[in-house]
């Protein structure tokens, strides 16, 4: 969840010698570091969880990310249409629900798991874009990739924490949607620090009830920070920069290893093992977003929507 967030909106170019600076790792890897930076992200949300709740931790994340991407982007106020504010605050609010459904996901069932779930989201929305028959394919790899990572009926993981991450996956579809929208209506970022700052607003009521005080302790307080540079500020950062120099295609792809990643911090961080069933039915989600997003691109130089969870 996640996810991590670029819009299409087009960027200028950064001066040779910071792009420079920060792209020695060449665009693959940046987007590759990314990746490990939300997952490990996620990971370390996972154990804050008993400290605030999930929907502490997401107000936490939502909070920070959302200072610091408005004094770093200081987006402007005036001069936006009705529909543009419509546009980010749907955004926001898609954004809000995403990150809220994954968390309490990830209280649930294991870093891994929730991820590949949350990864179909994306996934219909590229085989519904595309509408060809070889679609059928990634479509039926991702159903047998869930149904063995359910045991063939879920026995193995919480429904609550399968419902919750299926649902993240859908609110990540209509992120995706409305983050291009969003790009197309505001310049640089600024629709992202918009939204970012809508969605901690909405959100915050909640964390405010679920977790009351603990809020303002220092180390929950540290602890979340790190979560939101993490999980946002850190990968969009590095994603806006690899996207100057990397196709869009690319891109979708290497985002589609987001679940393999998930479930390597999930491993290291939090001792969270997958058996060799679990790891096949997270392969073949994989290979479906892969076959999917290949698909896409060969249909006629179609476009892919670089968006990577927030």
């Amino acid at each position: 969840m996640t996810a991590t967030s670029s819009t299409a909106a087009p960027t200028p170019v950064t001066p040779a010698g910071r792009q420079r600076h920060f792209g020695s790792l060449g665009p693959v890897g940046l987007v590759l570091a990314g990746g490990i930076s939300v997952q490990f992200g996620g990971a370390l949300a996972v154990t804050l969880i008993p400290r605030a709740g999930a929907p502490g931790v997401v107000t936490l994340r939502l909070l920070a990310a959302a200072v610091v991407l408005l004094l770093v982007c200081r987006p402007r106020l005036r001069g936006h249409s009705r529909t543009d504010w419509g546009t980010v605050i749907a955004f926001g609010i898609a954004m809000g629900a995403m990150n809220g459904l994954f968390y309490e996901a990830v209280a649930r069932i294991p870093l891994g798991p929730a991820v590949t779930l949350e990864v179909l989201g994306p996934l219909a929305l590229s085989v519904l874009a595309s509408r060809r028959a070889i679609n059928a394919l990634w479509a039926g790899l991702a159903l047998l990739g869930v149904f063995l990572l359910g045991g063939g009926g879920f026995s193995d993981l919480d429904p609550t924490g399968v419902a919750f991450a299926l649902g993240a996956g859908a609110m990540w579809a209509v992120y995706i949607l409305f983050s291009a929208r969003t790009g197309r209506r505001f310049p640089q970022a600024d629709g992202l620090a918009l939204a970012m700052a809508v969605a901690a607003l909405l959100f915050l009521p909640i964390g405010i009830t679920s977790a009351g005080t603990r809020l303002l302790n220092p180390t929950t307080v540290a602890l979340g920070s790190a979560v939101a540079l993490l999980s946002s500020v850190l990968p969009y950062t590095l994603e806006l920069l690899a996207l100057r120099r990397l196709p869009a295609s690319t891109f979708a792809i290497l985002m589609s290893l987001e679940p393999a990643i998930a479930a390597t911090a999930g491993f290291l961080i939090l001792g969270q093992s997958l058996s060799l069933t679990e790891a096949a039915a997270i392969a073949l989600v994989i290979g479906a977003s892969i076959g999917a997003v290949r698909t896409q691109v060969g249909r006629g130089g179609a476009k892919v929507e670089p968006v990577p969870e927030a």
